[in-house]
């Protein structure tokens, strides 16, 4: 194909010059796409002529295109999270519901550093809708995943060439206060514990100071535990995920082959659960037909299973009538994972126990040395001090 020309045209009494570049085919549609630009001074064409040559020769020219915000992200979406689990899906969309209300409108090649600056100003001064007061500041956190998506979707429309520049890439989040959780202590366990002695909820809590997530509390079945061999497979979750319709429970395994594992159990444990199995057989009985076989651990008074949020209501109930510090049920397994990092157990142990296949991130994530924890840093200087 011959190269381009410049070429001048009479517009009125005036001379004007024209050129006219085949830009390839548009990446959205796949027609064949041809770039015209007329200009007052020669050279000012000349200028802009080899500009564009240089980007498409390079593959980086975007076609010029009226999509807008909210149309490329939908294309997006559909593309980003196709064989994700829902929850994840759910999470990107989520994450830019902020661009869509704000920036939906704007066209994707007209998005400015600026207009994303003002996106994350907004957020951080008066963006929540939802989940608390309307008009106040959302977290940090929030802040960040929202930015995150944003530089993700913007970064493969570079990659597709609908733009030629990632405009959220310069934009930095407000940083993130960490939160310091401080679990419970060993006597506060037995506290609770002790309350809890014989009471619905003793199996199920004794569970969660195994380490397991709230969700694969909800999720554990009879099939899953062995009271002979005193063992228990954590092989399926139960959680809650927003919909269109509403908070919706979704099964699935665990997300990765270190979180499918087998745990021996502590015999209070293996006791707590054979008390259960007891209770919920009796149950069935008195219900007669009414009753659910469902085969899953927790279950209601007539076999139904528990919601992950109807779980964590039940603990802190038992939390206030027990007299103990109030704090999340997520923190039971901070709990015995740092019980576990502070009394000899080796940190492969602790890594393997809580599912992890990265070894530092059990240490570094959920154990929270207390001060009774670091006297055996005092009594070992003092042995080095003579």
């Amino acid at each position: 194909m011959a190269a381009p020309r410049i070429r001048p045209i009479q517009v009125g009494e005036r001379t004007r010059y024209r050129f006219v570049v085949d830009a390839g085919r548009d990446p959205v549609t796949g027609k064949r796409k041809q770039i015209t630009r007329t200009y007052d001074r020669k050279k000012d064409a000349e200028r802009e002529l080899a500009k564009i040559l240089t980007e498409v020769d390079r593959g980086t020219y975007a076609v010029p295109s009226k999509l807008t915000v909210e149309q490329y992200l939908d294309d997006w979406l559909r593309s980003a999270t196709r064989g994700k689990e829902a929850a994840t899906a759910r999470n990107y969309e989520d994450a830019l519901r902020p661009v869509r209300g704000r920036l939906g409108a704007v066209l994707l090649q007209k998005l400015t550093t600026r207009d994303v600056e003002d996106l994350v100003e907004w957020m951080a001064t008066e963006g929540r809708r939802r989940g608390g007061k309307p008009g106040t500041p959302l977290g940090a956190r929030t802040i960040q995943l929202t930015l995150s998506r944003l530089r993700s979707a913007l970064a493969d429309a570079v990659r597709h060439r609908l733009i030629d520049f990632n405009v959220a890439e310069p934009v930095r989040p407000p940083k993130q206060s960490k939160v310091r959780r401080t679990p419970w202590t060993e006597a506060e366990v037995r506290t609770v514990l002790r309350w809890l002695a014989g009471k619905r909820l003793e199996a199920v809590l004794l569970l969660s100071f195994l380490a397991l997530r709230p969700a694969e509390v909800c999720g554990l079945r009879w099939s899953d535990v062995d009271l002979d061999e005193e063992t228990l497979t954590v092989a399926n979750t139960r959680t809650l995920v927003a919909s269109a319709e509403g908070m919706v429970v979704v099964e699935k395994g665990p997300k990765s082959d270190a979180g499918r594992r087998v745990l021996p159990m502590p015999a209070q444990v293996t006791k707590g659960l054979k008390l259960l199995r007891k209770l919920q057989a009796a149950e069935q009985l008195a219900a007669g037909p009414a009753y659910s076989p469902t085969g899953y651990v927790l279950v209601d008074e007539l076999g139904e299973p528990c919601r992950t949020d109807w779980l964590r209501r039940r603990v802190y109930e038992a939390m206030e009538e027990a007299g103990v510090r109030r704090v999340r049920l997520y923190d039971a397994r901070h709990s015995v994972l740092t019980y576990l990092a502070m009394n000899g157990v080796p940190p492969a142990i602790v890594s393997a126990w809580a599912g992890h296949s990265d070894l530092s991130l059990a240490l570094k994530v959920y154990t929270h040395p207390t001060l009774k924890d670091l006297e055996q840093g005092r009594d070992a200087i003092a042995t080095m001090l003579g």
